[in-house]
C-alpha cells in the first residue's frame, strides 16, 4: 500500500524545473527568480510571458518584438472560424478551446520541425489565439459576430475587446492584465504536469497543450472559480454567508476557493485579487465581495473553532466575485485561466522537452500498487462463459444489478 501523503504524487518529486517555485509556508510564489508581487507591481503580461518562455526579463527591443509576434498570431484560420460556428452552441467552452488547439497543428506549415526554436514559435502561437478562440466562440454562441482581434493594443485590452465588441476602460484593462500575470505559472500542478508528461512522449507543443487544457476543466482545478461563484449567488446576500458556511460545512461539505494543497498560509495571488476585487465593487456598487469576505471570514471561525486549524483562501476566491463584476460571463472564468495559464505551461512543455541539466527529460511512467484481485501465485483461473453462470448465480445477480 502506498503511504497516504503520496496520494496523487503529493510531495514526490518528479522533476526539476527552473520555471516556477513556491513557498507554501511562507506564502511566496517566485516566477524564474522573481517574485509575483514585484511582477504584479511592475510588469505586463506579456513581459511575464517573455520571463516565463525565455528565463530572463526582455530589453526594450526584446519585449517589442516578442509583443509584436504574439500581436500576429491573434488571428484564427479561417476553417477553424467556420468550424466554431458549426457547433452545438450548448457545447462548453474548455472543450471547444481544446479542440481547436487540436486542429492548429494542420495549420503549423513545420510540423515536423521539433527544434526549440520551432517550439517557442509554437508557444507564441498558442498565448495569441486563445484568447481570441475563447471570445469567438462566446460571441458565436450568443449570436453575435466575430471580432477581429486588435492589430495594436495589450493582450488584456485585445481580448476583453474581442469579448465584448467594445473597447474597455484603461483600468478594466489593466485590473485584467494583473489577472493574466496572477495566473500564469504555478510549478507542477494538475495541468502543467498533464503537459509535461503528454511533451515526454516527444508529442508535439499542441498535443500538449490540448491535454493540459482538459486537465484545467475540472471543478478541482480550473473550475473551481466557477464552483465559487455558483457558492456566491446561492448566498445571495452577505448576512447569509455566516449560516451557510456553517451548514454546508456541518454537513460535510467544501467550501470552494478556501484551502489549498501547497500553501500552508495566505496564497499571495488571493490577496492581489482581494484588492482588485474590492476596487472594482467599490466602482461599481456590487455586493460580491462583501459576500466573498463574509464567506472568508465565517470559514476561518468554523475550522478553527471545530478543527483547531487554520485555512486561507486561494487563487479562486477573489477572482470569481473580480470576473463576475467584469460582466464576464460564468463559465468563462476557466478559460480565462487557460488564456494566462498558456504562457506557463508552454514554458513547461519547452523545459522538458530542452531540459539543460541532467538528468535529461525522460518518459514519466509512475509506478502503481496494486490491490485488486489475487489469486495466487499462479493467478486466477480463467473459466470459459459458459460455465460462469452457474459458479455463483448471487454473484452475477449482483453484477447485474450494479
Amino acid at each position: 500500500m502506498i503511504d497516504a501523503r503520496n496520494i496523487g504524487l503529493r510531495n514526490i518529486e518528479v522533476a526539476d524545473t527552473k520555471i516556477s517555485s513556491i513557498d507554501g509556508d511562507n506564502g511566496k510564489l517566485i516566477y524564474r527568480g522573481y517574485d509575483i508581487l514585484d511582477l504584479v507591481n511592475h510588469s505586463t503580461f506579456e513581459e511575464t510571458a517573455y520571463l516565463l518562455i525565455f528565463g530572463e526579463l526582455p530589453n526594450s527591443e526584446e519585449l517589442n518584438d516578442f509583443t509584436e509576434r504574439m500581436t500576429e498570431a491573434r488571428s484564427l484560420p479561417s476553417p477553424i472560424l467556420r468550424n466554431l460556428v458549426n457547433r452545438p452552441k450548448r457545447a462548453d467552452p474548455m472543450d471547444v478551446i481544446q479542440s481547436a488547439i487540436s486542429e492548429l497543428p494542420d495549420y503549423d506549415l513545420n510540423m515536423g520541425e521539433d527544434s526549440k526554436s520551432a517550439n517557442i514559435r509554437r508557444a507564441i502561437t498558442l498565448i495569441g489565439k486563445i484568447p481570441t478562440i475563447v471570445a469567438a466562440w462566446d460571441r458565436i454562441r450568443h449570436s453575435q459576430d466575430v471580432v477581429e482581434p486588435l492589430e495594436e493594443g495589450s493582450h488584456a485590452e485585445n481580448f476583453l475587446r474581442l469579448l465584448r465588441g467594445e473597447h474597455p476602460t484603461k483600468e478594466e484593462a489593466k485590473i485584467f492584465d494583473i489577472s493574466l500575470i496572477l495566473h500564469a505559472e504555478h510549478s507542477f500542478n494538475a495541468s502543467t504536469f498533464a503537459a509535461r508528461e503528454i511533451a515526454s512522449t516527444r508529442a508535439h507543443m499542441y498535443a500538449s497543450i490540448a491535454g493540459a487544457v482538459g486537465a484545467l476543466s475540472g471543478e478541482l482545478h480550473g473550475g473551481a472559480n466557477v464552483q465559487v461563484m455558483k457558492m456566491l449567488l446561492e448566498i445571495g446576500e452577505s448576512g447569509n454567508a455566516r449560516d451557510w458556511v456553517r451548514n454546508r460545512l456541518n454537513e460535510g461539505g467544501r467550501i470552494m476557493g478556501m484551502g489549498h494543497a501547497v500553501y500552508r498560509t495566505t496564497d499571495p495571488r488571493a490577496e492581489v485579487l482581494r484588492t482588485l476585487s474590492h476596487i472594482i465593487s467599490k466602482e461599481r456598487n456590487t455586493k460580491w465581495f462583501e459576500i466573498t469576505q463574509q464567506v472568508e471570514k465565517a470559514t476561518q471561525e468554523f475550522m478553527v473553532a471545530n478543527k483547531g486549524q487554520s485555512i486561507y483562501a486561494n487563487v479562486d476566491l477573489y477572482s470569481a466575485s473580480l470576473y463576475y463584476s467584469l460582466n464576464i460571463p460564468l463559465d468563462l472564468n476557466t478559460p480565462i485561466f487557460s488564456i494566462a495559464r498558456a504562457a506557463g505551461w508552454t514554458a513547461h512543455v519547452i523545459e522538458e522537452k530542452f531540459a539543460e541539466a541532467a538528468p535529461k527529460p525522460a518518459l514519466y511512467r509512475p509506478k502503481a500498487s496494486y490491490v485488486g484481485k489475487y489469486c495466487g501465485p499462479m493467478g486466477c483461473e480463467y473459466i470459459p462463459i459458459t460455465n460462469r453462470l452457474s459458479e455463483d448465480s448471487d454473484n452475477n445477480e449482483n453484477r447485474k444489478r450494479t
